[in-house]
């Protein structure tokens, strides 16, 4: 729940108990009747109100420690290579795009309406996706490991409101597909040219060649180290120094 909506509402819940605790000491026995109805009625409003946090939860129990479909390093590295590449084209010519790549939570219904591909991945494909007028360049690019699934993805948005208004439409959709799942989103802004990710609701702005590199040969193969981890803390420990800058 850290970072999200759901920390105001348990701290307005645990001040009501708070409340609740002293009207009782002091024998305040209508104060005390009247906040245990209200405590009462949150115990029901709790799993509604708390819904996405308690669907994420409840993912994260599902998924657990699974064993990932490992590439081989040299696949791992041309396919890097492919992505890196054509981010890096789009950056210097400040083409927008946004490519999510699947993980462990299926994103079925965001891509089963968009345009379907099956296609492997190549720097070609990417950047034509997303060139000028093409039709599908508004939408999201879906991979999952060695294909790209589908374009034209549409996602939701997310609802942090602390995020900065200078964000565009992809970088809010690239914060709304990783508050619900475990994907990885890779933004280009065509404003600033520059590449972004979002991951677990976290945003980390100006990625250089080098960490993109490593994060998606990570992604594709996995390392020996960090293999007895499951894959959220992996994850965090890669990122957790983007995010400190």
């Amino acid at each position: 729940m850290v970072g999200t909506r759901a920390v105001q509402l348990v701290k307005g819940f645990l001040l009501l108990g708070t409340v609740a605790l002293l009207a009782s000491a002091l024998r305040l026995r209508l104060v005390s009747w009247f906040l245990s109805r209200i405590l009462w009625a949150l115990v029901i409003a709790i799993p509604i109100v708390f819904q996405p946090e308690l669907r994420k939860m409840l993912e994260e129990i599902g998924r657990g420690n699974l064993w990932r479909r490992r590439m081989p390093i040299e696949a791992a590295k041309r396919l890097s290579e492919e992505i890196v590449s054509a981010l890096g084209y789009m950056k210097a010519n400040k083409i927008g795009a946004l490519l999510i790549l699947q993980q462990e939570t299926g994103l079925r219904d965001y891509w089963r309406t968009a345009v379907r591909l099956e296609a492997r991945i190549s720097q070609e494909l990417i950047i034509s996706l997303f060139w000028k007028n093409n039709p599908l360049h508004d939408g999201a690019v879906m991979m999952d490991r060695g294909r790209i699934i589908a374009a034209g993805c549409y996602l939701p948005l997310t609802d942090n409101t602390s995020i900065s208004r200078w964000y565009g439409t992809r970088h809010r959709a690239a914060l709304g597909i990783s508050d619900v799942s475990d994907a990885i989103a890779l933004v280009v802004s065509e404003e600033r040219g520059e590449v972004a990710l979002a991951f677990k609701g976290h945003l980390s702005r100006n990625l250089k060649d080098p960490q993109l590199q490593k994060l998606l040969l990570f992604y594709f193969s996995g390392t020996r180290e960090t293999a007895k981890r499951n894959l959220k803390d992996r994850f965090l420990s890669f990122l957790r120094p983007l995010w400190s800058k």
